[in-house]
C-alpha cells in the first residue's frame, strides 16, 4: 500500500483550500504516538532527562541544557524523554479539528441528520472511549500483577478509571494507573466542553477559554500542586484544543497551510527553533503545545510536498501505518512497557527498547485487529 500525503484528495475543504487531507491528519496521529509511546518508556529511565509536562521544573531544563552541550549516546533518549510527551496536544489538536469538520456545520445535528442532544453527544463520545481504554486496561492489569512493583489498586481508583472522572481527584498522578491513561479522562472533559461551551458559538467563546485557561497557569507556582491538578484536567490542554477548532473554521487565518515545500520546510524550522527555546523559561513553556501543534502540522505538509515522490511515499506509509495503529498502540503499550523496561534498567537502554519498540508495534497490530470485533456505539 502506498500512502501520497499530497495526492490524496479525501481533504477537507474550508473555502475551497485544503487544510488537512484524511492522509495528513493519519501521517499526524503516526508522528503523536510515535512521541509519546517513546517518550513514556525513555523516562522511567533514572540516567535520562525527564520532562516538563504537568509542571514546570528549572532543574529539568538546566539538566536537559548540560546534556546538550555535552553530547554522548543517552542524547537521543534525552530529547525522547523532554520532549516525546508533546504528541498529546497533536491529538488533541487533531481532535477538536475532527470534531469541529464532523458537527460544527451540521446545525445541532449527526451526520444522519437526527438533532444531536447534549447526552448523547457526551455518551457517544464515552463509549469511544472506553471501547479503547477497557482493551488496554485488562491488558495492564494482568501483566501489571504478574511483574514486579504492582500497583494496589483501591476501589475507588477502580471506578475512577472505568467512569474516566480520575483525573478530578486530589493528585491525580498518584491515583491515575497506568499514568498515560490521564488522556481518557481529559478527552472526556474536552468532549463535554466542546459540546457545551464550544459548539456553533462565536470563536471569541474559543479564544477567550484558551486564554483564561493559559494565562490563569502563569500565577501558579510553576512547581506546585494546583498547577499539576490543573494539566491535568481539560484546563490544561484548552490551548491545543482550542487552537484546532479554530483551525477547521477559520483555516489559513489561523495556520498558512497553502505554501511551497520551501515555506514548509521554513516553517518547521521556525517553529522548531521557537519549541526548543520557549521551553527555557516557564512564561513561555505554556505556550509550547500551541507550537508543537504548528511544527507537526508543518512538518506533515513538508513532506506532502516534497519534491522526491519515492521518498515522499515511504515517510507516509511509515506515518500512516503508525496512524493506524495509533489507538491500539496507546492503549497497549503500558503493558509492554512493564515487561520490558527491566532490560534498559541493568544498563542495556537501547537494547530494552528496541525490544518495548518491537513488542509494542507487534502487540498494537494484534489488538487493532481485536478492536474491530468490538461493536461501535451509535450516536
Amino acid at each position: 500500500m502506498r500512502i501520497n500525503l499530497y495526492n490524496d484528495r479525501e481533504a477537507t475543504e474550508n473555502g475551497g483550500e485544503s487544510l488537512l487531507t484524511r492522509a495528513e491528519c493519519n501521517a499526524l496521529r503516526g508522528i503523536a504516538i510515535l512521541g509519546i509511546f517513546l517518550h513514556n518508556f525513555c523516562h522511567w529511565l533514572n540516567p535520562v532527562v525527564k520532562e516538563n509536562e504537568y509542571q514546570y521544573f528549572q532543574h529539568n531544563v538546566d539538566w536537559f541544557a548540560q546534556c546538550a552541550a555535552r553530547v554522548n549516546e543517552l542524547f537521543p533518549a534525552h530529547v525522547i524523554s523532554f520532549f516525546g510527551h508533546y504528541g498529546v496536544p497533536v491529538f488533541l489538536f487533531l481532535s477538536a479539528y475532527g470534531l469541529e469538520m464532523k458537527y460544527g456545520n451540521g446545525q445541532g445535528k449527526a451526520p444522519d441528520g437526527r438533532r444531536v442532544v447534549v447526552s448523547s453527544f457526551v455518551r457517544y463520545h464515552y463509549l469511544k472511549l472506553f471501547k479503547m481504554m477497557i482493551v488496554g486496561f485488562i491488558c495492564f492489569t494482568v501483566v501489571d500483577a504478574m511483574t514486579a512493583g504492582s500497583w494496589h489498586y483501591n476501589v475507588a481508583q477502580i471506578v475512577g478509571q472505568l467512569l474516566m472522572i480520575n483525573n478530578f481527584y486530589d493528585q491525580p498522578d498518584r491515583n491515575i494507573w497506568p499514568g498515560p491513561f490521564w488522556f481518557f479522562g481529559l478527552m472526556l472533559q474536552l468532549y463535554v466542553v466542546y459540546r457545551l461551551l464550544l459548539y456553533r458559538r462565536h470563536w471569541g467563546w474559543t479564544v477567550g477559554l484558551m486564554a483564561v485557561c493559559t494565562v490563569a497557569q502563569l500565577f501558579m507556582d510553576p512547581e506546585g500542586e494546583n498547577l499539576n491538578y490543573w494539566r491535568y484536567n481539560f484546563m490544561g490542554g484548552m490551548l491545543p484544543f482550542g487552537l484546532g477548532l479554530l483551525f477547521a473554521r477559520y483555516g489559513n487565518k489561523v495556520m498558512l497551510v497553502n505554501l511551497t515545500f520551501g515555506s514548509f520546510l521554513m516553517s518547521w524550522v521556525v517553529c522548531s527553533f521557537f519549541i526548543v527555546s520557549a521551553s527555557g523559561s516557564f512564561y513561555t513553556w505554556v505556550i509550547v503545545p500551541a507550537l508543537v501543534c504548528y511544527a507537526s502540522v508543518y512538518f506533515i505538509k513538508t513532506v506532502s510536498t516534497l519534491p522526491l515522490p519515492r521518498l515522499r511515499a515511504r515517510i507516509g506509509y511509515v506515518l500512516g501505518w503508525l496512524g493506524n495503529v495509533s489507538a491500539a498502540l496507546f492503549v497497549i503499550h503500558p503493558a509492554i512497557r512493564k515487561v520490558f523496561i527491566t532490560v534498559s534498567r541493568q544498563g542495556d537502554i537501547y537494547t530494552g527498547l528496541l525490544l518495548y519498540a518491537i513488542a509494542s508495534l507487534g502487540a498494537a497490530w494484534l489488538v487493532m485487529k481485536l478492536m474491530r470485533h468490538i461493536p461501535n456505539p451509535k450516536l
